[in-house]
């Protein structure tokens, strides 16, 4: 058997065609699905850490990663408009450059997908405690948090990232037209908490903070570039609704970088008026940096509406993420790498209901019980390596399917796709050693379910392929 077999494309979207999943969503609700993806725990809760390790040269760090992050969605609009089939990476690695390749990606993304929306639902739960205790309200304290989370305090359950979690898993389980129009929803909420806040904030900020502008240097730039970059994943979550998508070809591209180019902006303001604020030393133990940037400007009234905008914003991310993850799921399992009943469709709601629960059920269980620390840099390393890949297969694709149709072409092949690469791969060398052994490990085992599973189960091996 061929370890590197290739799908036919051709095949793959008359599959598409025909695959029960409803064809309801147009270009706004994936610009919309991209940013409620996107602007999250990484904006709300990370540029306090990262400040800390770049200083104000923060904002060029949000730069660096918007700049890899936007090589790399250049290639997946083209891939969007020209393969418009659920799965994502995994889908065009499987049309370019065989199935082990998009096994191993799409493992890869089971686990990037799944740990974000745990990390996220761990963020939105300090946030919602947060909020509830300015009501004069809380949890009992073994409820707040996973255990060992808080040294020195017993813990032993996270119960509002579980309880988020499940909520979010029945929501998109029931079906995909809802779930956009409540993303879609509370994307304008927090976009509008973002902008209240840079509108607030501007008149605050005070010039000496930014001084000295890069307190550590260029390796501090880089390695905050490398955990910020976190706060941009999830725009490539939009390409997993192609078989939900009304005019695929045209949309797909739009979501992708038209979300993209928004949060940038947004994000590199935001850095700007926090770092100019508050010196950049003060973040120091802060999980709500953007509040706190708010009370020492003594806008106390708008910190509590950024406290509002922040549950919501993860709120968004968490369905978006649930959504992402649950499509590439159907995708494997349709292709016979998991179990066919993970690709079961609904017969009245037309969702993967199935995949969808066993998602929910598995990740808000490591959101209950695992500290967040332990699982942002799992995701970035995931995702760079993800858009590596995307980044490669885009250059296989214009070789092996020159007359393919494409709505959008990626600007600058052979250049941009490199670039791509390099970016990625320099990101990832700045993450910590534990992060690569722990995404080792996790290909290492996802080679042994595909030897001992997958490979024999594939449509493609039992076609003859």
């Amino acid at each position: 058997m061929n370890l590197f077999r290739t799908k036919n494309i051709d095949a793959m979207l008359a599959v598409a065609r025909n695959d029960g999943l409803k064809k309801v969503l147009g270009p706004l609700d994936l610009v919309l699905m991209g940013i409620g993806a996107i602007v999250g725990t990484g904006i709300f809760v990370l540029t306090g850490t990262g400040a800390l390790t770049a200083g104000p040269a923060l904002m060029l760090s949000f730069v660096i990663a918007a700049l890899a992050c936007g090589l790399a969605a250049l290639c997946y609009a083209e891939f969007a408009s020209a393969i418009p089939v659920s799965g994502s990476i995994y889908t065009y690695c499987y049309a370019t450059l065989g199935e082990i390749v998009a096994w191993m990606i799409g493992w890869d993304m089971l686990l990037e997908y799944g740990l974000a929306t745990s990390a996220v639902s761990v963020g939105w739960s300090g946030y919602f405690q947060s909020l509830l205790a300015g009501f004069g309200l809380g949890l009992p304290t073994a409820l707040t948090a996973a255990p060992g989370a808080l040294p020195g305090v017993v813990t032993l359950i996270n119960l509002p990232a579980l309880l988020i979690m499940l909520t979010i898993t029945a929501l998109v389980a029931h079906g995909v037209r809802e779930s956009a129009r409540f993303n879609n929803v509370m994307v304008i909420i927090k976009i509008s908490v973002v902008l209240l806040f840079i509108a607030v904030g501007v008149w605050h900020v005070e010039p000496a903070n930014w001084r000295p502008f890069a307190p550590f240097g260029a390796a501090g730039v880089f390695s905050a570039a490398a955990l910020v970059f976190f706060a941009f994943i999830g725009f490539d979550a939009v390409t997993s609704a192609a078989e939900e998508v009304r005019n695929p070809r045209r949309d797909l591209p739009i979501g992708i970088i038209g979300s993209l180019a928004v949060c940038t902006v947004l994000y590199v303001a935001m850095a700007a008026i926090m770092t100019g604020i508050v010196p950049f030393q003060q973040f120091a133990g802060i999980d709500h940096p953007v509040s706190l940037a708010l009370q020492v400007a003594g806008q106390k009234w708008v910190a509590g509406f950024v406290d509002l905008g922040a549950i919501v914003g993860m709120t968004t991310v968490i369905l978006v993420m649930t959504y992402g993850q649950t499509r590439i799921i159907f995708a494997m399992s349709r292709d016979g790498l998991l179990p066919r009943r993970l690709s079961a469709v609904h017969p009245v709601h037309a969702t993967p209901h199935v995949a969808t629960w066993a998602v929910g059920i598995v990740f808000s269980a490591i959101a209950a019980f695992v500290p967040l620390n332990v699982l942002a840099e799992l995701i970035n390393i995931g995702t760079l390596a993800a858009f590596t890949l995307i980044s490669i297969s885009v250059l296989v694709l214009r070789r092996t399917h020159p007359e393919l149709p494409r709505a959008f072409l990626c600007p600058g092949v052979p250049v941009v796709p490199l670039l791509s690469v390099a970016f990625c791969l320099f990101l990832m060398a700045h993450l910590q050693k534990m992060t690569w052994i722990a995404f080792l490990v996790w290909l290492a085992l996802g080679l042994v379910v595909y030897f001992l599973y997958a490979r024999r189960h594939a449509v493609l091996h039992n076609d003859g392929a």
